[in-house]
């Protein structure tokens, strides 16, 4: 039965590593009724890290989805709630989550406030325009406050934040909040852990505080009020103002991303977490509320869209592929119309095939309950196909449309492996191939010269837990090398060139003659091959120039330094000639490849690496030492601050340098500093470090 779209839900919990994310998805299990006893991640019993990996270390490595049902003013919502990692080395996790939810539940910790990852995942979702709700969690840890928290989010993150409650007390005498909606304070009940709570009267001491706040809300929402009631009743007789009115302006606001409200509390406590539900069904959208999905008619490449409608042709996103023991793979598609009855036929825009969905399941983290269908808005894991991909547009025969895809970023550190018998050769080339299905930012390739395979992925965390899962999932033991920078390369010069192809060897011979301008591409935000075709009066015929294309965009993958792919150029074709006989497409290609080879030695080519966004959290007794230690590592200051009684020292730094930090650092700050780092860009490497790595390469050093 099809349920009313009104009361669905589909949020993400995101969050920077160590904010709660894990431990606030558990208490919705408990309060929801889902699960009977409360999970812990330091204990390694949450139910959404069920990952070998995630129980030991106490992080979320891949995004767990689960379902519940909350009763909120006397209505059932049906939720889907994906916990997504914080860890830097998996955010392709919270990327693709994105692209799929409606809302997003964003967590702060009360101590440490707006972290790197925040930032990361905050544009993400802004990338993405995901409405979201920000919650403060850890409300009972020394150094908690949740106003600064909320200055940081519109300070640090551009964001109009909201407060809807006070919390009263902080740190240990954390033990309720002052609700500015309901305008009403609640208490937990410490004898029960905080799993219950009463409501009392506003305290007499925050009652200005509240009045402050209460209006600062009131006249954030008051714009969005369709009636104008609301910003009339507040210069005439502000307590005349109804708690729904209030909700349905704070929704749109919220809706539209004008502004983020702000609630507060402490999951490990138990307490904010059923207040944080009913505001996720009262402020954040539904399927209706986001409208028709956009998308592209691949007949006629023009714009075509669904609606979220049972009723119309099926239409769903798949977002994320996994392994599972018992049922094999599982494809985590959002249908956004129409429905997919299990043992049906879908069409694959991607690669035009059909696929037969054998059995749908209702996801609960590793767990599955099966489903007779999915139904538009909900998000559901199908099994059965043979060819799905992440990004892979599912649609009804005969109605094909082409989602919008994600984009992934590109691995920048590399690993070379090998099986530690022979035995193991062909379950490591299964278990890598289902490992890179899995995750689009990991990446498996041969190095043709020493007949290595290198594996390649975000960070040194990633490729770690990669050859764990091989030895634990694929029972295939490895050897592995030393980790590599994944440098690229790239022209600072350009150069006009003629190539001319010829082969003769009896019979009919091969022949092509191009002139080609080879130039640095100016624009920082282009990647790849920018081709011009400047050809004049049928020099070259028009069938032949693809080929040119095709030479030199293939010929990318393998620099002229090095043989790291190369990042950006541009290449005009000027003029050239042909032979009518010998001339084909081929031969054109040749020439463009061997135009490549030739012409970008002479145009200054140059090696690009990896430069990291490293932030350190560390006492001020400590600074001078890691600041030198960064120096001594080539790293860019970028500015410092204070966190929490802590400096923090931002700085970029070549990924090259920073291969063994952490236990340095450690080693530095008596184990007290703590670090975080991402991928910031690719610049260009200093001539001394460029020419070792050429030098190794191309095997003048031992490697």
């Amino acid at each position: 039965m099809a349920r009313d779209l009104k009361y669905t839900r589909n949020i993400g919990i995101a969050a920077h590593i160590d904010a709660g994310k894990t431990t606030t998805t558990e208490r919705i299990l408990f309060f929801s009724g889902v699960n009977h006893k409360l999970g812990e991640t330091h204990e390694g019993g949450a139910t959404t890290d069920w990952m070998e990996q995630e129980q030991e270390r106490g992080i979320t490595i891949t995004s767990a989805a689960v379902t519940v049902d909350w009763n909120y003013r006397n209505d059932r919502y049906h939720v889907n709630i994906i916990d997504t990692p914080g860890h830097v080395d998996f955010t392709v996790e919270v990327n693709r989550s994105l692209r799929v939810l409606d809302g997003l539940v964003f967590l702060f910790s009360a101590v440490d406030g707006v972290e790197p990852q925040s930032e990361t995942n905050w544009r993400l979702a802004n990338n993405y325009n995901v409405p979201r709700l920000g919650f403060v969690n850890k409300m009972d840890r020394s150094g908690a406050d949740f106003l600064n928290v909320c200055r940081q989010v519109k300070d640090m993150l551009g964001s109009t934040a909201i407060a809807l409650q006070l919390p009263i007390g902080a740190e240990d005498a954390f033990e309720g909040v002052v609700d500015l909606v309901a305008w009403k304070a609640i208490v937990w009940n410490e004898k029960d852990k905080g799993l219950t709570f009463r409501e009392v009267p506003i305290p007499e001491d925050m009652l200005e505080e509240c009045n402050e706040y209460r209006e600062k809300l009131l006249e954030a929402v008051a714009e969005f009020d369709e009636t104008e009631t609301l910003m009339e009743k507040y210069f005439e007789d502000p307590t005349s103002i109804t708690e729904d009115e209030i909700l349905v302006a704070l929704r749109a606001a919220t809706i539209s991303g004008k502004i983020v409200p702000m609630l507060c509390g402490s999951s490990f406590k138990n307490k904010g977490v059923q207040a944080l539900l009913d505001y996720v069904m009262a402020i954040l959208p539904s399927p209706l509320d986001n409208g028709a999905i956009e998308g592209i008619d691949p007949r006629t490449d023009e714009p075509a869209e669904r609606q979220p409608s049972v009723d119309g042709p099926f239409a769903g996103l798949a977002f994320k592929i996994a392994t599972d023991p018992f049922v094999g793979r599982l494809c985590f598609v959002r249908a956004y119309s129409g429905k997919l009855p299990a043992g049906s036929y879908v069409h694959n825009t991607r690669s035009g095939n059909k696929e037969r969905i054998s059995r749908i399941f209702q996801m609960h983290a590793n767990k599955q309950n099966q489903i007779d269908e999915l139904l538009a808005g909900d998000i559901a894991a199908v099994v059965g196909f043979k060819d799905i991909r992440t990004g892979d547009t599912l649609c009804a025969e005969g109605f094909p449309i082409v989602l919008e895809s994600m984009d992934f970023p590109d691995p920048v550190i590399g690993l070379a492996i090998e099986p530690k018998t022979q035995a193991d050769t062909d379950r490591l080339s299964i278990g890598l191939n289902k490992l890179s299905e899995e995750d689009p930012t990991f990446k498996v390739k041969s190095d043709h010269e020493t007949g290595q395979t290198i594996i390649e992925g975000m960070g040194e965390l990633h490729l770690e837990i990669i050859v764990d899962r091989l030895k634990r999932e694929f029972k295939v033991e490895v050897n592995q090398g030393a980790p590599q920078v994944s440098y690229r390369e790239a022209i600072n010069s350009g150069i006009e060139h003629r190539e001319v192809y010829k082969k003769q060897s009896g019979g009919r011979g091969k022949f092509a003659d191009i002139l080609v301008r080879i130039s640095p591409q100016e624009d920082p935000l282009k990647t790849g091959l920018e081709f011009i075709n400047s050809i004049k009066g049928g020099n070259i015929p028009r069938e032949f120039i693809p080929s040119v294309e095709k030479g030199f965009k293939d010929s990318m993958k393998n620099g002229v330094l090095a043989g790291y792919p190369m990042d950006a150029y541009k290449v005009e074709l000027l003029d050239g000639s042909f032979h009518a006989v010998d001339s084909d497409s081929l031969s054109f290609e040749v020439a463009a490849k061997m135009a490549y080879r030739e012409a970008l030695k002479k145009c200054n080519p140059v090696l690009l690496e990896p430069i990291m966004k490293l932030e350190v959290l560390t006492p001020e007794e400590n600074m001078g030492d890691i600041v030198g230690d960064l120096n001594r590592r080539r790293g860019m200051m970028r500015g410092m601050d204070d966190r929490a009684g802590s400096k923090v020292v931002k700085a970029d730094v070549p990924l090259s340098e920073m291969f063994g930090y952490v236990t340095q650092l450690r080693t530095l700050s008596s184990g007290r500093a703590s670090s975080t780092m991402e991928f910031s860009h690719f610049a260009e490497a200093p001539s001394n470090v460029a020419a070792a790595v050429v030098a190794k390469v191309n095997g003048k050093v031992n490697a």
